[in-house]
């Protein structure tokens, strides 16, 4: 899997249409960065996930915001339908299996119906699906005040880039 960072600047010099950036971003720092590199604008998933407003049980919220960044693994891969979700005792039991070199039917059986079960709260059989930008949510909030603090955050990015290039030159030596 290639992270944003790589792929988006690669993508944007290899096509001539807009080209929107996914993965990774929850905030206006990845924002900013996702316009720096020639996206025209981003596309958010997990940091929506910890909304009020999204129908998911409260204990699947629950565990985004006190997850980490590294609590996250991605099952499915060499697969069609590769998975980041957070690690519980679904993928342990899936990465188990994996080792064993079960056939592909076997280790996907486990994971039929794992989403479902997850929304509605079974976070033991459920796949918990969430980037790695688990470790930036801190509470639930609503989907105004994440799209608030998102524009917020890039003002605040964009504000100190007008300051910074100036105090920045005078310190790289060459």
């Amino acid at each position: 899997m290639v992270n944003t960072m790589t792929l988006v600047p690669m993508v944007t010099a290899a096509v001539k249409i807009p080209v929107i950036a996914a993965g990774g971003i929850a905030d206006g720092r990845g924002f900013i960065a996702a316009l720096a590199m020639g996206a025209i604008g981003i596309q958010m998933g997990t940091a929506f996930l910890t909304t009020k407003e999204c129908p998911i049980h409260p204990s699947y919220k629950e565990r985004l915001i006190a997850a980490a960044e590294t609590d996250t693994v991605v099952t499915g891969l060499g697969t069609k339908e590769p998975v980041r979700c957070v690690r519980n005792p679904l993928t342990d039991n899936y990465f188990a299996m994996l080792k064993q070199n079960l056939p592909q039917e076997e280790l996907m059986k486990p994971l039929k119906g794992s989403l479902y079960r997850a929304v509605n709260g079974d976070l033991t059989t459920g796949s918990i699906q969430a980037g790695q930008i688990t470790g930036m949510l801190q509470e639930i909030k609503t989907v105004r005040q994440v799209m608030e603090d998102v524009m917020n955050s890039a003002e605040q990015v964009l504000q100190r880039l007008r300051v910074c290039p100036k105090s920045l030159a005078s310190k790289i030596r060459w």
